[in-house]
């Protein structure tokens, strides 16, 4: 269960602007996804929905299939290492 989902590593550039001072800022994303481009939609939504940032303001520089143990986000490590969900009613 579970293995055709890969973890994926996102590079690339995202335009803030704080204090309307409009500067490019790296960043790194980790996120589990079966094909790379979902990775990247991916990104896209979550930039989108917690930074309020147009696609056009997003620059995916790479996109790196990983392996789970390199990954730093501590939850992408933990949602593999499940077997089973469980939902209590």
């Amino acid at each position: 269960m579970g293995r055709d989902v890969k973890v994926y590593r996102v590079t690339g550039l995202a335009l803030f602007s704080p204090d309307k001072l409009r500067r490019w800022q790296k960043f790194v994303i980790e996120v589990r996804a079966v094909k790379e481009k979902d990775a990247v939609e991916k990104i896209f939504s979550e930039l989108g929905s917690r930074h309020k940032l147009k696609r056009s303001h997003i620059k995916v520089l790479s996109v790196k299939e990983i392996e789970v143990s390199e990954a730093r986000n501590k939850l992408v490590r933990e949602i593999e290492d499940l077997e089973r969900w469980y939902i209590e009613r």
